[in-house]
C-alpha cells in the first residue's frame, strides 16, 4: 500500500489561514493525477487543489466548513487500491415497485452501476439519473449513455419548457410571499476579508473626496475612430478604462504624494505604478493589479483587464494577482453608478472612482451645449495627501482625459 498525503498548498505572507469548500469526491472514489479534488477558499482568492497522484481516496481528513492552514494534511489517497465496483443485482420480476422507487429518487442521485466518468459528467451536466438506460457490461452506465440523455434534454421543444416554466414560476412567487421565508447564510471568507479591510480603512484613514467633471468627448472619438483598427492589430476590444489607466498614471506622476503610503511616522514613495483595478465577482470585491502600468501600453493594458475580469469570473485570480498596488481605481459606471465616494483600499492612500458617462447640459463659451460628462471622484487620505495636492491630481487626470495627446507628449 502507497499512501500519498493531499495537503493545503502554500498561502501567501499576508494570508495564515483558508476554509474548505465543497469536496468533490468521497471517500473509496477514484481520482485521477491532477484532477481537482477540492476548493480552498482563502480571504483573497479561491485555490483549486490537485490530487497528487493517481488512486483511491482512502480517508477525508478534514471536512467543507473547516478552516486550515497551509501544508496540512487533509486526505489521504492509496495509489494501490482499486475503487469498489457495485454489485449488479438482477431485475425482480415485478418491476413496478422498482420503478415506482426509481420515480422517487431525487434528481442527480448516483446510480449504483455507473462507470466513474459517467458519474462525473452526471454530477456537472445536473441529468436525471434515474431515468438513463445502461448500455455497458452488466446494463452499467457508459459516458455516452450519459452524452445521449443530454442531447435528447436538448432536443425537447423549447415551446415546452417555456410552459413548464411558466407554471413554476407563479407557484415559487406565491409560496415566497405567503411563507416568508428567511435564509442565513455564513458569509464567505473573502466576503468577510473585505468587510473587515473596509471598515479598518474607515477607522485608520482620514478619508475625504474631491469631485471634478471631465468632458469624454474627446476619448470617445479617439475610440470611435480607431477601435476596429485596434482590435484587429491586437486582438482586445478598446475600452475606456485603459484611458483611466493612463490618465491617472500620468497624474501620479505629477504629484508623486498620491501615489504615496503612510507606514508608522514613515512616507513611504513608490517609484512604480502598480495600478489595482477594482473588479465584481461572485464571490466579492476583488482588486487585481496592473504592474508597471507606466510602462504598459494601451493594448497591454486592455488584454490585461480583459484577463482579470475572465479569471475572476471563473476564480481563477490568484494571490500574485491581488497582491500589492499604490493606487486603484473603482469603475461603478458600468453599473450605471452617477456619483459615489469610493473607500481606499489599505495601505494604498488615494482611489480613483470612474462613474457612467451622460449626455448633459454644460456652458462653454457662454453657451448651453450638450456633452458626455462624466463625474471623478478621487477619496485620499488627508493624513498623508493635502487638499491642494489631490485636487490638482484629479484636475491633471480630467485636463489628460479631455485632452489624450498630453498623454503621448507629457505635458
Amino acid at each position: 500500500m502507497a499512501i500519498i498525503d493531499v495537503k493545503v498548498p502554500q498561502l501567501s505572507e499576508s494570508v495564515s489561514e483558508a476554509t474548505l469548500l465543497q469536496w468533490k469526491k468521497k471517500s473509496g472514489e477514484a481520482v485521477q493525477a491532477d484532477e481537482v479534488v477540492i476548493e480552498i477558499e482563502t480571504d483573497k482568492v479561491v485555490l483549486e487543489v490537485p490530487a497528487p497522484a493517481t488512486g483511491v481516496i482512502k480517508e477525508i481528513l478534514r471536512q467543507a466548513g473547516d478552516t486550515v492552514t497551509a501544508d496540512e494534511v487533509i486526505a489521504t489517497i492509496d495509489t494501490e487500491a482499486q475503487p469498489a465496483v457495485p454489485v449488479i443485482k438482477e431485475k425482480p420480476a415485478e418491476v413496478k415497485p422498482v420503478q415506482a422507487k426509481l420515480d422517487a429518487a431525487p434528481r442527480n442521485a448516483r446510480p449504483p452501476a455507473a462507470l466513474p466518468a459517467a458519474t462525473k459528467l452526471i454530477d456537472e451536466k445536473g441529468i436525471d439519473a434515474a431515468q438513463l438506460q445502461g448500455s455497458g457490461r452488466g446494463g452499467r452506465i457508459t459516458k455516452g449513455d450519459v452524452r445521449a440523455a443530454e442531447k435528447e434534454d436538448a432536443a425537447a421543444p423549447a415551446a415546452q419548457r417555456s410552459a413548464l416554466a411558466a407554471v413554476k414560476a407563479p407557484l415559487e412567487i406565491e409560496q415566497w410571499r405567503s411563507d416568508r421565508p428567511e435564509q442565513r447564510v455564513p458569509m464567505s471568507r473573502l466576503r468577510a476579508r473585505v468587510a473587515e479591510r473596509l471598515l479598518e480603512s474607515q477607522r485608520a484613514n482620514a478619508i475625504l473626496t474631491t469631485f471634478n467633471e471631465v468632458n469624454m468627448q474627446s476619448v470617445i472619438d479617439l475610440r470611435s475612430k480607431y477601435k476596429e483598427k485596434f482590435e484587429k492589430e491586437h486582438g482586445a476590444r478598446l475600452g475606456f478604462m485603459s484611458f483611466f489607466v493612463k490618465a491617472a498614471v500620468y497624474a501620479l506622476k505629477k504629484y508623486p504624494i498620491v501615489n504615496a503610503s503612510l507606514d508608522g511616522n514613515d512616507i513611504i514613495y513608490h517609484g512604480y505604478f502598480d495600478i489595482g483595478i477594482a473588479v465584481g465577482s461572485s464571490r466579492g470585491l476583488v482588486v487585481p493589479i496592473l504592474r508597471n502600468a507606466d510602462q504598459l501600453g494601451v493594448a497591454e493594458i486592455e488584454q490585461k483587464i480583459a484577463e482579470f475580469g475572465q479569471k475572476a469570473k471563473d476564480g481563477k485570480l490568484t494571490l500574485e494577482d491581488l497582491s500589492g498596488g499604490t493606487f486603484s481605481i473603482s469603475n461603478g459606471g458600468v453599473f450605471g453608478s452617477m456619483l459615489s465616494t469610493p473607500i481606499i483600499n489599505p495601505p494604498q492612500s488615494a482611489i480613483l472612482g470612474v462613474h457612467a458617462t451622460k449626455e448633459r447640459a454644460v456652458v462653454e463659451n457662454g453657451q448651453i451645449v450638450i456633452r458626455p460628462m462624466n463625474y471623478l471622484a478621487l477619496s485620499y487620505d488627508h493624513r498623508l495627501i493635502d487638499g491642494r495636492e489631490a485636487v490638482l491630481s484629479l484636475v491633471a487626470i480630467k485636463e489628460a482625459l479631455e485632452d489624450p495627446a498630453r498623454l503621448l507628449l507629457d505635458v
